[in-house]
């Protein structure tokens, strides 16, 4: 994809919740329209990586012997870049281990955003109804608290398995999700078998395509994932984990950092490569903690302009408003 923006989906939640299950429907649904799908899995046994579960002609990338949020997190950028560079994925599917953090994994994802065109399309946690119920029962320890962050971090929760409790169970399930997850779309589901139009929609919009006409593949992904505004399309919830942007031209400092003190506060991390209006270097943006930092850099190869916001549940619309503005403002000084 010589211009593309590859969509990436990042699968959450516990051990025996259903997340290989997922997986190897939403491998499947893609097969059936014509994409080629590639998985990152992270393995410390509760998954077999022998193409039973994706089939042989799937690529995949195995993450072994550690958790992607910790021990290996530095080596998940490295793997959907070779991934994207040897195989061109239409999609790439990770698959993280019950113990990680999406958040934590979110922020490994920006990384390879900085010199690999991604975006993170949706954050869906597989939840074990049962399960959920005994541990909100119980409320402590380290398995219940990962469990709220991994709900509260989704932009799609599917409750698996309802038919293994009764259906004021599951009224009760949704409500403990709901409380942690005020804006998550929730799919009950038995076996993850939920609508895949629904859960995967950015991704069929290019099978569509795809299958209308004659185009190459590298054609179709272009129109879809071009690295402009028109790249920003409402595919996907206006409340997202993940957001990334892709400028046309430079913007002026002064207005970002301006920008940037504005951000609310629903944005914990921000990082990006950027090219000012009003200087001479392209710099590397940091943002956490409501601190900013911007340090010169001199990047190696065709590298885009391109910003990663993460977070809990803000508005993509205001940030995509906010920099199309600047580069706007930053076009008509340059043309005085």
């Amino acid at each position: 994809m010589k211009n593309g923006v590859t969509p990436i989906y990042i699968l959450s939640g516990f051990l025996g919740s259903g997340k290989t299950t997922l997986l190897s429907r939403m491998i499947a649904y893609w097969k059936q329209q014509g994409l080629k799908p590639a998985i990152v899995m992270n393995e410390i046994g509760e998954v077999n990586i022998d193409g039973m579960i994706a089939g042989e002609d799937v690529p995949t990338a195995e993450m072994l012997s550690g958790c992607i949020c910790c021990s290996i997190r530095a080596d998940l950028s490295s793997e959907i870049a070779m991934l994207i560079q040897n195989e061109k994925p239409d999609v790439i599917v990770i698959e993280a281990t019950g113990a990680a953090n999406p958040m934590e994994i979110l922020d490994a994802v920006a990384e390879a955003s900085l010199y690999i065109k991604i975006d993170v399309k949706n954050l869906i946690t597989v939840v074990d109804s049962a399960h959920l119920l005994h541990l909100h029962e119980v409320q402590k320890g380290k398995t219940y608290r990962l469990m709220q962050e991994q709900i509260r971090c989704a932009s799609t929760l599917i409750l698996n398995k309802i038919d293994r409790i009764s259906e004021e169970e599951q009224q009760e399930a949704a409500r403990i999700v709901r409380g942690w997850n005020a804006v998550a779309s929730i799919l009950p589901a038995v076996r993850c078998d939920v609508n895949p139009d629904v859960l995967l929609k950015e991704v069929s919009v290019i099978a569509k395509d795809r299958n209308s006409d004659n185009r190459t593949d590298t054609e179709v992904t272009e129109k879809h994932h071009a690295p402009d505004n028109e790249h920003n399309h409402d595919h996907t919830h206006d409340h997202v984990m993940s957001f990334t942007y892709y400028f046309k031209g430079p913007v002026n400092s002064n207005d970002f950092e301006a920008f940037v003190a504005g951000l609310p506060r629903e944005i914990y991390r921000a990082k990006g490569i950027l090219t000012f209006s009003d200087t001479a270097s392209r710099f590397l943006f940091q943002y956490a903690y409501r601190e900013s930092d911007f340090m010169k850099i001199n990047p190696q190869g065709q590298l885009s302009d391109v910003v990663v916001f993460i977070g809990e549940h803000f508005s993509k619309t205001w940030i995509k408003e906010q920099l199309v503005e600047l580069e706007a403002k930053a076009t008509s000084q340059g043309s005085r």
